[in-house]
């Protein structure tokens, strides 16, 4: 069977969280070409556990998925990318006014979007180790991003954020793939959080760099020179790059970052000193920047110390760019 064109695939954003997902997945729907899905296999809701959106129990964070488990994830996901919403399953789960309002939304981008043969760009840093099943089973166009691992842990540092490794170990599938993931089990409990952001970023890098049929992107690269790298992106995906995206990728990559910033459907405002907050009706990340000012503070709130640390622990990789 023939794999689809570019101009025709979905396309999935993934990439450890804190490596630039959102982002890259709201630049390249800046076109209006694609419908932007954010998360679906994230296990928290919102923005997971969208039966609309996705008609599959998330259980794991970083849910792996294979030929061998599928059986449920196959069709949901099949439902996903041809945009097709499924309201009622979302009404019996989901009945809040946020949820009514974000069904509103999805259900209408995804009518809409699948009227006007418009492709579903997913956003999920939580599929980044299935990403080789998305390209082969769903024939995704999958742009995997890499932080550099200072940047990365200086991030998840920042946010007090912390990996629990047994929600790998307990996916028996995914460590009879990646045999090399048990050795985290001396992890597992440990209160040093830099060794196990270091570590999630080396074993995520391994994986990665043996996945076949995906576009590994450094964030950095992208962060350097928004403008041309996008363009570049664009046309990985078989996107349009038309003097409105361009337009569009320019304000929201080059301008300061303490302003609103109007999006079509949505706006961004209150920023905080964090770096992080869910945003909109989507519950995305992305906040307008000047992406090289990020580049530039990348090791903020770490020491000397720890930054030799953090090389020293992820010295078996550096992203290579370009396709698997």
């Amino acid at each position: 069977m023939t794999a689809p064109a570019p101009a025709r695939r979905p396309i999935l954003v993934t990439g450890l969280p804190r490596s630039g997902t959102s982002w890259t997945g709201k630049m390249l729907a800046a076109g209006g070409e694609a419908v932007y899905v954010n998360e679906p296999l994230n296990p928290q809701h919102p923005p997971g556990r969208c039966p609309g959106v996705l008609r599959a129990t998330v259980t794991h964070r970083f849910q792996y998925i294979c030929d061998d488990n599928a059986a449920d994830w196959l069709p949901a996901f099949r439902d996903t990318v041809a945009l097709r919403y499924r309201f009622l399953p979302e009404l019996r789960a989901n009945r809040s006014p946020y949820d009514l309002a974000r069904l509103l939304r999805y259900g209408t981008s995804f009518t809409l979007g699948r009227l006007t043969r418009r492709r579903a760009l997913l956003d999920d840093p939580f599929a980044v180790l299935s990403a080789g099943w998305f390209a082969a089973r769903l024939g995704c166009t999958v742009i995997a991003l890499e932080r550099d691992p200072v940047s990365f842990v200086a991030s998840w540092q920042r946010l007090g954020w912390t990996v629990y490794f047994h929600e790998l170990l307990e996916q028996p599938l995914l460590v009879r793939d990646h045999p090399e993931l048990l050795g985290l089990r001396a992890l597992v409990g440990s209160q040093d959080r830099v060794l196990k952001a270091a570590t999630l970023w080396r074993v995520t890098h391994g994986i990665l760099a043996r996945t076949p049929g995906i576009h590994l992107v450094r964030y950095e690269d992208l962060a350097a020179d928004p403008v041309r790298s996008f363009q570049r992106l664009y046309g990985l995906a078989g996107l349009s790059w038309s003097a409105a995206a361009e337009r569009r990728v320019r304000r929201a990559c080059t301008g300061p970052a303490d302003r609103g910033f109007a999006w079509p459907g949505l706006s961004w405002t209150g920023f905080t000193a964090r770096g992080f907050a869910w945003s909109g009706l989507s519950r995305t990340a992305f906040r307008p920047m000047d992406s090289r000012l990020a580049v530039e503070r990348a090791a903020r709130g770490l020491t000397p110390a720890e930054v030799s640390r953090i090389r020293e622990l992820t010295a078996a990789g550096s992203v290579r760019p370009g396709s698997r």
